[in-house]
């Protein structure tokens, strides 16, 4: 268990870092007005550090062409008080959600498939699934599904699949002792599809959203359409074009000594290093998860985003039809599916589901304030991000530490390193965007 000591950059040094990089060059003075506004921005960053309750965090703020705040606070790694940098390489977890979508929705518009194709066409392992009588019932209790999974159904998290810390009873065992957070695995993808496909569903496929291991599936299927691994097919269709440099699934030698380092938190200032070593193998794992298993920086995930806001396009570059983009940004849940529980019992509130992640269909219900059509989404890591149509902008926090352990059938730690953070990050960015 280590304690933080040392939890800020000196200020001179981050102003040099960040001038230093080509993508974050713009930023500059934002007018007098707004001077108060993007110094309360930079303060959430630092308190949250400060605090004790995360070891480091960056934040940024874009808006129409230009960087216009810059925060990096406290450090990448707690035993060497190596500082938070512009380089430095964040674990994203579910933040790879909406990159892997994004990447299969490439294929959409080759028509390589449809939403509306069952994955059994690439996936045959999950031919006759069968489902669970009641979530939490054994597992023996199931009868057949009544339609097969279909690509829109992993996009929408509606295909009946769970991860192991958010399913409930003899599920959520058997997922875990297979699967565990299902961040890495010993498994190659057939064989980790084979045993995914081997335990029941929680609920029928379409009916409704259930969050779990669905993008991992679609990122299988996709590379078994594209005929290559996935690690392959989101290097080449999205990484290389957009010179993603430091986006993979695999940090290599050369790069490590600019990770930062993952941690549990069990309590503020004490953080403990998690052990997920797949980032740090010899060489690229063959098992690598399209939902969680993503790491980046926040030069490369800031040009995802503005590849989305740009309806496909950015820097000169179109990836994706500008239709497919609004498809992927728009709810496809139903009134019936957003009166269900999102997540734990949390409500939906303003928000529905796109393909691969959530959009605000309320204006000024989440996300600080967000604008109606924003989209984005967070990762258990604690990082998080959004981008607003309506004020042409993005918003970007990275950090890397975890609440304990979970414990698959028991409710997640109340404690979430970083969350009070980002929520104060929200509302003073969104304000201070309004003003």
């Amino acid at each position: 268990m280590a304690t933080l000591t040392r939890r800020s950059l000196l200020a001179a040094g981050a102003s040099l870092a960040v001038a230093s990089h080509p993508v974050f060059r713009a930023e500059a003075s934002n007018g007098a007005k707004n001077v108060a506004a993007f110094d309360g921005v930079r303060s959430a960053t630092s308190a949250a550090v400060d605090s004790g309750d995360i070891p480091g965090a960056l934040s940024v703020i874009w808006k129409d062409g230009r960087v216009r705040c810059t925060q990096l606070s406290g450090v990448r790694d707690v035993e060497s008080h190596a500082p938070v940098e512009l380089s430095t390489l964040f674990a994203i977890a579910s933040m790879s959600k909406p990159v892997t979508v994004a990447v299969a929705l490439m294929l959409l518009d080759q028509g390589i498939f449809k939403l509306d194709d069952p994955i059994t066409r690439w996936a045959p392992e999950f031919a006759n699934m069968r489902v669970l009588r009641r979530a939490d019932g054994p597992l023996d209790d199931t009868y057949p599904a009544p339609k097969a999974i279909t690509i829109e159904d992993l996009m929408t998290h509606r295909s009946g699949l769970s991860y192991s810390f958010l399913a409930q009873g003899p599920l959520a065992g058997a997922l875990f002792a297979k699967f565990g957070m299902g961040i890495e695995s010993k498994l190659s993808p057939d064989e980790w599809l084979r045993d995914l496909a081997a335990l029941p569903l929680a609920y029928a496929p379409g009916e409704r959203y259930n969050y779990g291991h669905s993008i991992d599936v679609l990122g299988f299927v996709m590379a078994r359409a594209a005929g290559a691994t996935l690690r392959h097919v989101m290097q080449e269709r999205l990484f290389d074009p957009l010179r993603m440099e430091d986006t993979d699934f695999w940090i290599p030698p050369a790069k490590r000594a600019r990770a930062a380092r993952i941690y549990f938190s069990p309590g503020p200032g004490d953080f403990e290093p998690a052990a997920v070593s797949g980032f740090f193998g010899d060489s690229p794992p063959a098992y690598t998860s399209g939902g969680q298993g993503l790491v980046s920086t926040a030069p490369d995930y800031l040009k995802f985003a503005q590849l989305l806001l740009g309806g496909g396009a950015v820097g000169g570059k179109r990836l994706l039809r500008a239709a497919t983009v609004r498809r992927m940004t728009e709810n496809h849940l139903s009134d019936a599916q957003r009166g269900l529980p999102f997540m734990s019992g949390v409500p939906w509130g303003g928000l529905g589901f796109g393909l691969g992640m959530p959009v605000v269909v309320k204006a000024g219900s989440t996300w600080g304030g967000a604008g109606v059509g924003s989209f984005g989404w967070g990762g258990a890591f604690g990082g998080w991000w959004q981008a607003d149509p309506t004020r042409n902008a993005v918003l970007l926090w990275l950090q890397s530490c975890l609440p304990a352990p979970p414990v698959p059938g028991k409710p997640l730690s109340p404690r979430v390193p970083g969350a009070m953070g980002v929520a104060e990050f929200q509302t003073r960015a969104n304000a201070a965007l309004d003003g």
